[in-house]
């Protein structure tokens, strides 16, 4: 009578650096690894989940541990070590994992708190696993919880309105610069913590594209790969220039990587179409100079720590909401979850009663399906009213909660009392 065990499964930007996410990242869709899961024995229903910032696994079984060992062995044994794997996978299970997907959906444990992109990233995945057939009754109903978990405290606080971030500040004032980023182009100067930080906002934001320059090309594009943008060497800074809105710089650079003289002939081939520049580098990346160029318009990170620093208390606050509202949720399914155990044995009492029931009407008033329709509807009711007040008292014990008395053994009592579990139990409760 056990329910299966909700278990999950992940590595994300807190837990496990960008070297190791890329290699657990799947990077070839959801299609493939969720066949990859499909003959597993010990897995009952499963979902994916993989962005630039985590790769989870939520499923139900029974075995958590041997479960666990056949997942990981099944998606990721071939990409890095185990041992590896061991030092950078986190588990949650049952009201634990229920809590971390609902922190999850509500952008509470993005690398940017209250974001939206991660909302859509998880409904994309909902779709592949549901098309599969990969999610059942369980999974399916903690995944539409999740979403409405979000919306929720999406609607009753202001999760995502203060920017909190030195990137995402310098995000929000591009957006206030331009009246909003669709279809703006986006340079990235540098990839570290602090570029991807503004990719991952820029993304959310609606721009066109995202091209990301680096002194080190292959990390320019791993970056770039995560957002379906593009990347280019550090050299062809000048040419991008002349095609890009909007510029963010965080280099590890001793000197200035771009000097007055240097923008001021790309201003003449742009025919001084507007151009945002944000230095969020320490030492700054762009020469302040740049700033006495006509539409050129250029913020460093002292700007932008003003801003910061106010919307932080704010932030703070909303994010208590948030974890208020996210444990309300919790609770009710955890809740709902504790009733579905005693599903079957509801089902199971209700049905033997009315077999019961119905074999006594028919013994003494013979077959209903000989009598006149209004007859046989007139019994009908009368089986279902005497079935409902016979099992009122065992389903209330069932559902009303006891301080002393734990709900496996009130459905144990109610089994035993009623013989749920007897091999001769087919001629109803005794």
């Amino acid at each position: 009578m056990r329910r299966d065990t909700i278990v999950l499964l992940g590595v994300n930007h807190k837990t496990t650096p960008l070297a190791v996410r890329e290699k657990l990242a799947l990077s070839s869709g959801y299609e493939e690894p969720l066949r990859a899961l499909q003959d597993l024995k010990e897995v009952r229903e499963y979902y994916l989940l993989s962005t630039c910032n985590r790769v989870e696994i939520l499923f139900t079984c029974q075995n958590v541990e041997l479960a666990k060992a056949r997942v990981l062995e099944r998606l990721f044994t071939s990409a890095v070590s185990a041992e590896d794997l061991n030092q950078h996978i986190y588990q949650h299970v049952n009201d634990d994992a229920v809590g971390h997907l609902f922190q999850v959906a509500a952008s509470l444990d993005s690398m940017i708190v209250g974001e939206t992109q991660i909302l859509g990233q998880l409904k994309e995945a909902y779709r592949h696993a549901a098309k599969k057939r990969c999610t059942g009754f369980i999974l399916n109903k903690l995944l539409h919880k999740s979403f409405s978990v979000a919306k929720r405290v999406r609607s009753e606080t202001r999760i995502g309105a203060s920017a909190v971030s030195i990137s995402y500040a310098a995000v929000e004032l591009a957006r206030k610069i331009f009246g909003g980023l669709d279809g703006k182009k986006v340079l990235l100067v540098g990839a570290g913590e602090m570029a991807e930080l503004a990719a991952e906002h820029l993304v959310g934001q609606g721009v066109t594209e995202v091209v990301v320059a680096n002194r080190t090309l292959q990390r320019a594009v791993d970056l770039a790969r995560c957002y379906n943008g593009r990347a280019v060497a550090l050299e062809e800074l000048l040419d991008q220039l002349q095609q890009v809105d909007i510029l963010i710089s965080s280099t590890g650079s001793p000197d200035l990587i771009l000097r007055k003289e240097d923008v001021r002939p790309v201003m003449r081939e742009r025919r001084n179409r507007p151009l945002f520049f944000i230095d969020i580098a320490v030492p700054r990346d762009l020469d302040p100079a740049i700033n006495d160029l006509d539409n050129i318009y250029l913020y460093d990170i002292d700007d932008l720590h003003n801003v910061v620093e106010m919307n932080r208390s704010e932030r703070d606050k909303e994010a208590i909401k948030a974890k208020r509202i996210i444990a309300e949720e919790q609770l009710k399914f955890g809740k709902w979850l504790a009733n579905m155990e005693s599903t079957p044995t509801i089902i199971q009492l209700r049905a033997g009663v009315e077999k019961l029931v119905r074999a006594e009407v028919e013994k003494t008033m013979g077959r209903l399906n000989n009598m006149e329709e209004m007859d046989r509807q007139g019994l009908e009711k009368m089986i279902a009213a005497i079935t409902g007040k016979m099992v009122y008292h065992p389903l209330s014990y069932l559902k009303t909660e006891h301080h002393c008395i734990s709900l496996h053994d009130r459905i144990k009592t109610v089994r035993d009392l009623y013989q749920l579990d007897s091999s001769d139990n087919d001629q109803g409760p005794a």
